[in-house]
């Protein structure tokens, strides 16, 4: 029996059949090859999963016969990885040849560092950014650095508030460890929420430039769908409410208030209002709100970082958004001792 790899990528897929293929084509063309794929099927009805794993028995098909959401499905999958690092890939997402290596070299570069994010670019749109890491307000309101904003040509390396879960690269045992992502969000702000834990846990994300990929985004939900717009609106509400340190929470809740009003003003000029109102009604619903209340009361009772540490990983604008501005702070890494294998420890 072969020694377990270094890498688990983890690909959930629920009607991916128009991308999927060619995610794990590009898998299968890596410079770097010490991987595995686990491949996790939401009760996908196109049968795109399956003839994926028929055609590729290197595959690990997981077939928990519901639809777990992206949440679930990868805490699923990652239970059952055997690589040291967990690689989160969507299904519409699509990595260059260099993208595994450059994430493995990134982290032999940072050994302090267990997690990890990827640029992502516009699949349909060459030269325009689809994420530079994810960026959280001041005002408790997430989104991704740069999306459909030029790529710049000095893009640095650094830290960011969290990763996208599009393209992450996080330490196994660290996953475990916070729990996962919280399988109540179901999907979106889920890895938000896991990027803010580990805020609070005292450890850093790091963008690298370099580990690229090309995402459609949302192509099996539709980025403006009832569904998408619901369960985004609901689950920044959770967010906001289980993760911010209490100082930080009594100062910025009124611009959480005023922000998230100016957003469902903006949704009703577009028509697409109702489901905003759903998922912040939803938010508050009793049965739904205290597990989150205890969620947090455990988190803060835990946490490492106080409120100055959150705030100055944030963008202090609490609408800078509307920028779509990135940020990134220099991150000072341990140094790699000379001579020293540099593949991260348990490599």
């Amino acid at each position: 029996m072969g020694s377990p790899p270094l890498v688990s990528v983890i690909v959930v897929s629920y009607q991916s059949g128009p991308t999927l293929a060619r995610c794990l084509e590009a898998l299968r063309v890596q410079t770097f090859t010490d991987f595995e794929v686990l491949l996790v099927d939401n009760a996908s009805t196109d049968g795109a999963p399956q003839a994926a794993a028929a055609a590729d028995p290197a595959i690990r098909l997981l077939e928990p016969g519901v639809n777990l959401g992206f949440a679930a499905g990868n805490n699923l999958a990652a239970r059952e990885a055997k690589g040291r690092w967990l690689t989160l890939l969507n299904p519409d997402a699509y990595a260059r040849p260099d993208w595994l290596e450059a994430l493995v070299a990134g982290a032999a570069r940072h050994p302090d560092v267990r997690c990890f994010t990827s640029l992502q670019m516009v699949a349909d749109a060459p030269g325009l950014m689809d994420g530079a890491g994810d960026v959280m307000t001041s005002a408790g309101i997430p989104f991704r650095g740069g999306y459909r904003r030029r790529l710049p040509a000095d893009l640095p390396e650094g830290e960011v508030f969290s990763a996208c879960g599009a393209a992450t690269l996080i330490d196994r045992d660290l996953f475990l460890r916070l729990g996962g992502f919280d399988e109540r969000f179901f999907c979106y702000c889920e890895d938000v929420d896991l990027g803010y834990r580990l805020r609070l846990a005292g450890e850093p994300t790091l963008l690298l430039p370099g580990a690229v990929v090309e995402h459609v985004g949302s192509a099996s939900t539709g980025v403006r769908s009832d569904f998408a717009i619901f369960h985004g609106s609901r689950n920044r509400v959770w967010t906001f409410i289980k993760n911010t340190p209490p100082l930080l929470l009594w100062l910025t809740a009124p611009l959480h208030v005023a922000v998230t009003a100016g957003l469902l003003l903006l949704h009703w000029r577009r028509g697409d209002a109702a489901p905003v109102v759903r998922g912040i009604r939803a938010a508050f619903r009793r049965q739904a709100l205290d597990p989150i209340l205890a969620s947090r009361r455990a988190l803060q009772a835990g946490r490492r970082a106080g409120s100055w540490d959150i705030l100055r990983a944030m963008a202090i604008d609490p609408v800078a958004f509307f920028g779509r501005r990135i940020v990134i702070r220099r991150h000072r890494s341990a140094a790699v001792t000379p001579g020293k294998d540099p593949r991260p420890a348990g490599a």
